[in-house]
């Protein structure tokens, strides 16, 4: 914005409204008693009729910072905050140890504020005056403390060890000296916090005293195993009989020679017959 724009935003805010600039963004500093007013101005003067968000930042000892962002849905024209422009508008409360900490509803500006201060009640305890449902929108029932206030103490960091892969102050090049003093991580106390609940509890029972175990026999022996006998050694398989070859047909009988033929018209020759007896004497007579 120009200057001329920011000038127009404090005319319009009121004298008691210090305006600053930062990151492209419009910021309104406005005491706690002025803080209605102060968003009833922004909506009508500047035409900031949307409230997007409401929240509050622990600041320690300097209290607890609200701040609220509201901007226009439409071009309102010169001298007020085109579209999808808007502002932060923020103020400071104080701790009170008594009362605690208090500031004015915003419900009757923004009827958006109901549940955006409940939900700042219940993680910074903060009291929203003239809000008539101040319950619990996110934790369960039952909770106890405020979460998002930087003395709420982390009793899962104290009873579990830090989740990160280094502890807070170490890096990855430089190793944790053994002697030197770990940081605790956010919103664990030191060792004195638990020095009083310690103190509390009855001492650990000393362990019973284990009675002397009797010297365990010596285990026999393992029995050697039987050697196994020696396979006998197997037969020699029979020689297998030589295949008779294929049976040969059987050499023929030479047949006899045969008489030679005669030849046509011839006698064969006639076997000689035995010499006939000579006849006896007797016959001679």
């Amino acid at each position: 914005m120009t200057a001329e724009d920011l000038t127009v935003i404090s005319d319009a805010l009121g004298p008691d409204v210090e305006i600053t600039e930062q990151y492209g963004r419009v910021l309104a500093t406005v005491p706690p008693e002025h803080w209605v007013d102060t968003l009833t101005a922004a909506r009508d003067e500047l035409g900031a009729d949307f409230l997007d968000w409401l929240t509050a930042v622990d600041e320690l000892e300097a209290g607890y910072l609200v701040a609220a962002f509201v901007a226009s849905t439409e071009d309102r024209g010169p001298g007020r905050l085109a579209k999808a422009q808007g502002l932060i508008v923020r103020t400071r409360v104080a701790k009170d140890a008594e009362q605690g900490a208090r500031l004015d509803t915003a419900i009757g500006v923004y009827r958006g504020a109901a549940w955006h201060e409940r939900e700042t009640f219940e993680m910074f305890g903060i009291a929203f005056a003239g809000h008539e449902d101040l319950k619990p929108l996110l934790l369960p029932d039952g909770f106890e403390g405020h979460p998002l206030r930087k003395d709420f103490v982390l009793a899962s960091r104290v009873a579990k060890a830090w989740p990160g892969a280094k502890e807070p102050g170490e890096s990855e090049h430089t190793a944790a000296s053994p002697g030197r003093r770990r940081m605790l991580p956010p919103g664990v106390p030191g060792e004195e916090w638990l020095k009083p609940y310690a103190a509390e509890q009855p001492g650990p029972k000393p362990p019973p005293s284990e009675a002397p175990r009797t010297s365990e026999a010596p285990r026999p022996s393992e029995t050697p195993r039987p050697s196994e006998a020696p396979r006998p050694s197997e037969a020699p398989r029979p020689s297998e009989a030589p295949r008779p070859s294929e049976t040969q047909p059987p050499s023929e009988t030479p047949r006899p020679s045969e008489a030679p033929r005669s030849s046509e018209g011839e006698h064969p020759p006639e076997t000689p017959r035995s010499s006939e007896a000579p006849p006896s004497s007797e016959g001679a007579e």
